[in-house]
């Protein structure tokens, strides 16, 4: 173990109703991502990848020393032919949906433009600190399109409501949206 001449911070570890407070936190948005996800089929996400693995919620404690939650959604990470859906909650930064497709994917910049996605210009497709701190993200379509034949990362801004209810539709409704962009025909999804 590394030596810290950092005092413990014995108030914030006796503080029983913060630890309270921010772990029911962590477990309604736990809720809100379990709906999200019971909401969509397995069979929509085949639509978009035959290789869909159904959809997976992860945490964890330390993104910057921050936690975080993610609900992945068809799962299929194939860097060539894959597609994933994510939500990433990561606290105190903000809530984000991203999309992921493989390099050989139609990129479908038009319509997730109109959706309110920025394209992620970060050559890392996990480096959330660059795309979202150092905001590695771009809306110029002919930039963009300088970068087709790689992966795309495209990722958005989630506004939340207080109503966990209201999350869960409006995120869910955001989901169905995006399903049906990946559907389009290829003649469509490369404007």
């Amino acid at each position: 173990m590394e030596e810290s001449n950092e005092l413990l911070d014995l108030d914030l570890w006796q503080n029983s109703d913060l630890i309270r407070r921010q772990n029911f936190l962590k477990s309604q948005f736990i809720e809100i991502l379990e709906e999200v996800a019971n909401s969509i089929s397995s069979r929509d996400f085949e639509k978009i990848s035959p290789r869909s693995r159904g959809s997976k919620i992860s945490k964890g404690n330390d993104l910057l020393g921050l936690p975080y939650q993610v609900l992945d959604m068809i799962r299929d990470f194939n860097s060539l032919e894959g597609a994933n859906i994510r939500m990433l909650n990561w606290f105190g930064k903000g809530f984000f949906v991203t999309i992921l497709l493989g390099k050989n994917r139609a990129n479908p910049i038009l319509p997730l433009l109109e959706q309110g996605f920025h394209f992620g210009m970060s050559d890392n497709k996990w480096d959330y600190p660059e795309l979202i701190l150092n905001n590695s993200q771009t809306r110029d379509p002919d930039l963009i399109r300088k970068r087709d034949g790689e992966f795309s990362l495209w990722i958005k801004k989630f506004e939340l409501d207080k109503n966990p209810k209201i999350n869960a539709f409006s995120l869910t409704e955001e989901v169905k949206k995006i399903l049906g962009i990946l559907q389009l025909p290829l003649e469509q999804n490369r404007n």
